[in-house]
């Protein structure tokens, strides 16, 4: 897929065609998942008109928001966390879709979520 990712759809549709991914849901609203150990790593997020969320490591957040800011970003709710915002404008979709597939294997060498315990 080399088409531009300027939606929710889009972004969803690119995720969903790396491997061992599955539609689903975190915290309530949707959001792509390793298949394999049931974490998100791409979400709406709450600024989901202008932008779509990724888990990524701390220290490549930083770099994003330094080297591309009009890319990505954070509002204070994301800070100190391993996610960083996507605006869905941005002029490098190579790069855009370049970090949708790092996020992807960064969150699947994570374990498996434990379930829940039940009250």
């Amino acid at each position: 897929m080399t088409g531009r990712i300027d939606s929710w759809e889009k972004a969803v549709a690119y995720a969903l065609s790396l491997p061992d991914t599955m539609l689903s849901t975190s915290y309530g609203k949707p959001a792509v998942k390793v298949a394999s150990n049931g974490r998100a790593f791409l979400y709406t997020g709450h600024e989901d008109k202008t932008s779509f969320g990724i888990a990524i490591d701390l220290d490549t957040v930083e770099i994003l928001k330094e080297t591309d800011p009009d890319t990505f970003w954070q509002t204070p709710h994301y800070e100190g966390w391993p996610a960083v915002l996507v605006r869905f404008d941005s002029a490098d979709q190579e790069r855009v879709r370049h970090m949708i597939e790092r996020s992807r294997d960064w969150t699947a060498a994570k374990p498996k979520v434990k379930p829940r315990k039940k009250k």
